[in-house]
């Protein structure tokens, strides 16, 4: 199997999208809403796609209209809705914010990204594109630009973030990774592992009111015993399948950490799907730390459309978020500011007036030894070109550029 490096711009369910691909891993980037509906991993003579891509999801690649598709997605975001994506300045529903009226999951979810470049570098080894995104509200001057990359050898996509203020005062913004896991990856029996370490559910009065089987604005300290409303516990670190419930936990991430992270293993695969990112230890200025893992277990608690396909209906949609956020829930930016912190973090980030923030982001699929996908993924590190994946007694090393430093030279070598 060759390792060629290509970044191809092809139509992708009827939007402009560009491939990144190394021979291990694709990964699929869509100009509208970012949306990434495709993470695969090579096995055999195919891939498997650990990306969530709802059969409700409109391939036509016609525009959304509020009075042509308004009734049965009830929104943007859910017309378009694939995969990984960025959410800001807007997390959550929509609302009203210094003026400008923020769409669910913010502009970068919703709006159309333009594709500036793409290609390979070889010097780097790497695949790329880059997309820019300016605000479409002038109240608030916002302007988003992003690069993507895959590196030769490596199982993981990486995609860098930054985000420009434009305007003569600060502006106080949610900004989420929405990794959205589904099948053929996500099955029963997976095990959801987090470097939080206390958790936090939504407050009466959210979209869980009439969903969720979790007890409402509960904290606890671990997945494995999540209170639920009716009493009892839940392991919420073992997919159960379909249950006839939609939850959200937020957690926050520890700040003595240098790296965040989020895992999800499939046992029977041997694989794990790790997201990882910066953590607050030793963060570099004007860099982003994003405070909580969030997760969103859409295990069919929905019963009107698109989760299901008529009023009343079953809700047959199975995903799984494991976001990673600067944000409140996904409540939104203007109950964010109105809830500056949760579990002791903010809710919110500030771009300064005239300045800029950068999040560096990752996300692999790593092929488990035995005795990790048998003990579980308890601790992720990084060091030096590598990702050191832990479990009771045994680790395994993989190469990757978990601590961004490569993709720090390499943004720095393309401006």
């Amino acid at each position: 199997m060759g390792m060629e490096l290509e970044a191809r711009r092809f139509s992708y369910q009827g939007r402009k999208a560009v491939s990144l691909s190394n021979g291990k891993v694709r990964a699929v980037i869509d100009a509208t809403g970012g949306m990434m509906p495709e993470f695969s991993l090579r096995r055999g003579r195919g891939y498997i796609n650990a990306h969530w891509i709802p059969d409700f999801r409109n391939s036509t690649g016609q525009p959304f209209t509020e009075s042509e598709h308004g009734s049965y997605w009830k929104g943007k975001v859910l017309y378009l809705l694939a995969g990984d994506f960025p959410c800001s300045p807007n997390f959550g529903p929509p609302c009203q914010v210094d003026g400008a009226d923020l769409s669910a999951h913010g502009w970068t979810a919703t709006e159309e990204w333009e594709i500036q470049d793409s290609g390979t570098l070889a010097d780097a080894g790497a695949a790329y594109a880059r997309f820019t995104l300016a605000s479409p509200a002038p109240s608030m001057p916002l302007f988003h630009d992003k690069l993507d990359l895959v590196y030769e050898g490596q199982p993981a996509y990486y995609s860098v973030m930054r985000i420009s203020n434009q305007g003569k005062a600060p502006i106080a913004i949610n900004l989420t990774r929405h990794n959205t896991l589904g099948s053929p990856f996500l099955q029963a029996g997976c095990r959801i592992s987090l470097s939080a370490e206390e958790f936090l559910t939504p407050p009466v009065g959210t979209e869980f009111d009439d969903t969720g089987r979790l007890a409402q604005g509960a904290e606890f300290k671990s997945l494995s015993s999540a209170p639920l409303r009716d009493g009892g516990v839940a392991d919420l670190g073992i997919v159960p399948g379909m249950i006839g419930f939609s939850d959200f936990v937020t957690g926050s991430v520890p700040s003595r950490l240098s790296l965040g992270w989020s895992c999800v293993v499939n046992p029977v695969l041997g694989l794990a799907y790790l997201s990882f990112f910066p953590g607050e230890e030793g963060l570099p200025e004007g860099e982003i730390a994003l405070g909580f893992n969030d997760l969103w277990f859409q295990y069919g608690g929905r019963p009107f459309t698109p989760w299901a396909l008529d009023e009343g209906g079953p809700d047959h949609s199975f995903c799984l978020g494991t976001e990673n956020a600067v944000g409140a829930f996904a409540n939104g930016l203007a109950y964010a500011r109105s809830r500056p912190e949760l579990l002791g973090k903010p809710t919110t980030l500030r771009v300064p007036a005239g300045g800029q923030r950068t999040l560096y982001y990752g996300t692999a699929l790593i092929e488990l030894s035995a005795d990790l996908v048998r003990e579980g993924v308890r601790a992720v590190e990084a060091v030096d070109g590598a990702m050191v994946l832990k479990g009771h007694k045994s680790f395994q090393t993989v190469t990757l550029d978990a601590s961004f430093g490569k993709t720090r030279r390499l943004l720095a070598g393309l401006k």
